[in-house]
């Protein structure tokens, strides 16, 4: 019988995270894909993420999107299309397994990691500081981004990763020297938790910091030795950290010191430092993105206030480091997190992403539950008595129980584009970026004129972004007021005359009004810059072919003859333009040769 009890105890708690971890965002398996914010280029639209057969698992290795290079998050998308194509049911479902997992592993973490502080609580004690602390990370409302939006799979696949890593690393240092079995499997998540997403890129300074607290490593076997066991760590995380960084600056995303200086960059990564702790504390209000201002400076109130905090928790932290080490434990982990995005190498819109703190919080958790821990053992001791103890445990699950159903409640707005943009433009109306998403997602549902209204919103608050611009002249277009659409693009085009969009868009309104002579140099530099961007190479390949007639009709056959060639270089098994070709070359008219062939865009 107390075997059987031991056992319930054992397997008990992990059941009952796996399962509040899964229950907790179940209103993810009715949700759509994100048409406006990603999931249709990483997975709906992305033929190579399409099943896992051998042209798929070769993109999967080599390909990228928006600035990622993750092949065992695009082979986990993989296994969702070869067992239910594009259902986002499914997608949703392995989302939240994956998370449910990572927080269960997290809960064994926690429970080595109050043992070895030195803890001298009871095992069941342990167990409820342990799964309290996986609890608060798993149910926390910041946590719905990263598990109900289908794209950030990568970050519930790096976090499971991520926590088997740790765990086998502290199966590992069970002594002075590391047992070898477990470092090996260490070294093995890490990796696959680097092929899941570069976030895991700290995983070896997160090792050291365990050496230095709780495991006390550092002072047992000295800096030196303890540096020099994680050089195999450090090696795998540089291959990560150069591919990572590879990948981000050929796909040009990576903002530039010359509109955010070393000043702008120092106020960012005190911000980053200050945000999410602050967030963990108090998760209201949550959007996707908390969009970058056009001007960073250190002195403004909004970036002042965080750098001094940051300063002044560092320094209160560091001042009772030997009274409270877990305390700075914790702050450090959560600064290691997120230096890889702190501002230091910057790219996109946004100056804070609520996904970013997946991992970043993971230390305030198993301070919560060493907390927890630490009272229950004081109860055990007779140094508090039972009805305190009992609040607090009245407490903590309340706690658990307020942040579960804001995660509930939160995890619905995930339901759609529309709902989830319509929320963020009434949590921050001076949001740009969420504007031209809700622009974008109403236009997806042919609702024009609300769309033209959101992108113009979008576009006062940002009057100089050329997307913006284009985005209106496209909503206009829809609207058949072309000349609007016309005079919106050649806007968007001086602010940046290499947006690809506008000038497709462009060339769509000349061949909207059979003015191909006008839309031609507008395709080729678009097809130049992107050939497989959205509807372009089909456009481009009827402006030529429309214009070959036009000089052909006009005696210029030299000339048609070179648009039907550069149409076939666009598509070499159009039809059309290789009959009209045929038939311009068996009429042998060489009269009127025109100007010269014009060169094909390849």
């Amino acid at each position: 019988m107390s075997g059987a009890l031991s056992m319930l105890r054992r397997v008990g708690a992990p059941c009952l995270i796996f399962a509040a971890a899964f229950l907790t965002f179940l209103p993810a398996l009715n949700a759509d894909f994100v048409d406006s914010w990603d999931d249709y280029d990483n997975v709906v639209n992305n033929t190579g993420v399409h099943g896992l057969r051998a042209a798929q698992l070769r993109w999967m290795w080599t390909g990228t999107v928006g600035g990622h290079w993750i092949p065992l998050t695009w082979m986990s998308f993989g296994l969702n299309y070869a067992l239910d194509g594009v259902n986002p049911r499914g997608y949703h479902l392995l989302n939240l397994l994956l998370h449910a997992a990572g927080a269960t592993v997290f809960f064994f973490i926690v429970r080595r990691l109050l043992r070895a502080a030195g803890s001298a609580a009871a095992e069941s004690d342990l167990s409820v500081g342990a799964a309290f602390a996986a609890l608060l990370f798993a149910v926390h409302p910041l946590r719905v981004e990263s598990v109900v939006w289908v794209t950030e799979r990568k970050d519930v696949l790096c976090g499971f990763f991520f926590m088997l890593a740790v765990l086998a690393y502290l199966r590992a240092a069970g002594g002075a020297t590391l047992r070898r079995g477990w470092t090996y499997a260490s070294l093995a998540a890490t990796a696959a938790a680097l092929l899941s997403k570069a976030a895991a890129l700290p995983l070896p300074a997160v090792l050291l910091l365990l050496d230095v607290y709780p495991l006390g490593r550092v002072r047992i076997i000295g800096w030196r030795r303890c540096l020099l066991e994680k050089l195999p760590w450090a090696a795998v995380a540089a291959i990560g950290a150069f591919i990572a960084l590879r990948v981000v600056l050929m796909g040009n995303m990576v903002t530039g010191y010359e509109t955010y200086g070393p000043g702008s960059r120092v106020a960012m990564t005190a911000y980053t430092f200050s945000f999410y702790p602050a967030r963990w504390l108090w998760p209201l209000r949550l959007i996707p993105l908390y969009e970058l201002p056009v001007e960073v400076h250190l002195l403004a109130p909004r970036f002042l206030i965080p750098a001094l905090a940051f300063v002044a928790v560092t320094a209160l932290l560091f001042a009772l480091r030997r009274i409270f080490p877990a305390g700075l434990a914790a702050w450090t982990l959560s600064v290691l997190m997120l230096l890889p995005i702190s501002g230091i190498v910057h790219s996109g819109h946004q100056l804070a992403h609520d996904r970013y703190s997946y991992l970043s919080g993971l230390g305030f958790a198993a301070l919560a539950g060493g907390g927890l821990t630490r009272l229950l053992d004081a109860r055990s001791r007779g140094r508090v008595s039972a009805v305190i103890a009992g609040s607090m445990l009245a407490g903590a699950a309340a706690v658990l129980l307020v942040l579960a159903v804001g995660a509930w409640d939160q995890s619905k707005i995930w339901q759609d584009s529309e709902t989830l943009w319509r929320w963020s433009v009434n949590m921050d109306p001076d949001c740009s970026v969420c504007w031209n998403n809700l622009g974008t997602s109403v236009s997806a549902h042919n609702r024009h004129p609300e769309a033209e209204e959101a992108f113009r919103k979008a576009f006062a608050l940002r009057p100089k972004r050329a997307t913006l611009a284009s985005n209106i002249g496209i909503s206009l277009y829809r609207q058949m007021k072309v000349r609007e659409a016309e005079e919106m693009l050649h806007l968007a085009l001086s602010l940046d005359r290499n947006d690809t969009r506008a000038l497709a868009s462009l060339g769509a309104v000349y061949s909207q009004q059979r003015k191909y002579a006008e839309a031609l140099p507008m395709y080729r530099q678009a097809f130049a810059q992107d050939p497989g961007f959205g509807t372009l190479a089909p456009n481009y390949l009827l402006a030529l072919v429309a214009r070959a007639a036009e000089e052909r009709s006009a005696g210029r056959a030299l000339v048609a003859k070179a648009l039907l060639q550069e149409a076939l270089v666009v598509n070499p098994g159009d039809a059309e333009a290789r009959r009209q070709l045929q038939a311009l070359l068996a009429e042998g008219d060489s009269a009127g040769a025109g100007p010269a062939r014009p060169r094909p865009s390849r």
